[in-house]
């Protein structure tokens, strides 16, 4: 993600920044794709891995970065607190 961009991007919820997520977690979160324990806020299963996301200042959602495009909407947001 563009620094630029990224400077300019909030959570859709709850207006915090945003930054992007570390390889540490983005390794969990896919593992938990990979197993079919990961649904987003609307409740469907996330099945494709993802390459990047974007976290919410306090840690509680992450947005899925598709081909290089955030996909800021809550009910796509990933809850991490359901990330075992």
């Amino acid at each position: 993600i563009d620094k630029a961009l990224l400077a300019i991007l909030a959570c859709p919820e709850n207006h915090t920044p945003l930054s992007e997520a570390d390889e540490e977690l983005l390794a969990k979160v896919n593992e938990a794709i990979c197993t079919g324990q990961v649904n987003n806020r609307a409740g469907e299963a996330v099945t494709e891995a993802l390459a990047g996301g974007l976290v919410c200042q306090d840690g509680r959602l992450l947005y899925p970065v598709r081909d290089g495009i955030p996909i800021l909407l809550v009910d796509e947001a990933i809850p991490l607190d359901s990330i075992p």
